[in-house]
């Protein structure tokens, strides 16, 4: 898998806008890859022109159907998803200081991912919910058309470019990155506690149960001993402050 996939970016493109095309699905070439670059059997590098290629090839479909209908509103969607996909393709690959950064975004993300597995979900629920509704709601307040629609969507839109340099300034000059990566540690040293508690209990007990065994005494004797030691020593204590009493009569 590793030679078939050590070829050029543009070849791996391709063979990845022909798988896609096959299976007619972009998500099964990316899930398929995801885990063989896990274990290391194919690079990160060589999978981002074949996630690429993908990218292209599940816009064939919409052409097709979008041919097939002969709706002109539908090939205009279908080539608008083919040149948005062309575009990020121009941006993000064939310099090399641009492709490193989705590179580095990804291998930030699966170090963050091994740290705690709660960040992927809460990555897709802001990346793909939060942030697209955030937009189409501002966008909405502008295409309203109306003074007070214009002013609340300019006084919001000030809020998020404020609140997203603030965040900026904390992840970067207040040691946000490290807080978080803190918090994470914490919470996966509490779930494997957890997780090892009850072996930690049983092997405890198998240590107590040979510590009784080798000084001869069993775990209830050694308890029965020590409740009788201590009755043993309040009825000492007894008589002696009943003389102690005597003799102050007496004097």
């Amino acid at each position: 898998i590793y030679k078939a996939t050590n070829v050029n970016g543009l070849i791996a493109m391709a063979i990845g806008t022909g798988i896609t095309i096959l299976v007619q699905s972009s998500s099964i070439t990316t899930s398929v890859l995801t885990p063989f670059v896990g274990l290391g059997v194919i690079q990160l590098e060589q999978m981002l022109p074949l996630t690429l290629g993908a990218n292209i090839g599940t816009t064939i479909t919409g052409l097709l159907a979008s041919m097939v209908s002969d709706n002109v509103d539908a090939l205009q969607v279908a080539l608008c998803h083919l040149f948005f996909n062309l575009s990020g393709i121009v941006i993000w690959y064939p310099i090399p200081i641009m492709r490193r950064v989705p590179l580095r975004g990804a291998r930030a993300l699966g170090r963050a991912t091994r740290r705690s597995r709660l960040l992927p979900p809460i990555y897709i629920i802001v990346v793909f919910f939060v942030i697209p509704l955030l937009l189409l709601g501002l966008s909405s307040l502008f295409m309203q058309k109306t003074v007070g629609f214009t002013v609340l969507g300019s006084f919001l839109v000030i809020g998020v470019v404020l609140g997203i340099a603030r965040f900026i300034w904390w992840w970067k000059k207040q040691e946000g990155l490290q807080k978080c990566l803190a918090c994470l540690d914490r919470r996966t040293d509490m779930n494997n506690t957890m997780k090892t508690l009850p072996e930690d209990m049983q092997f405890l007990k198998s240590k107590v149960s040979l510590l009784a065994e080798h000084t001869g005494l069993p775990e209830d004797e050694e308890a029965g001993d020590a409740q009788k030691g201590s009755d043993g020593t309040a009825e000492e204590v007894a008589p002696e402050n009943e003389e102690v009493a005597i003799e102050d009569k007496e004097d």
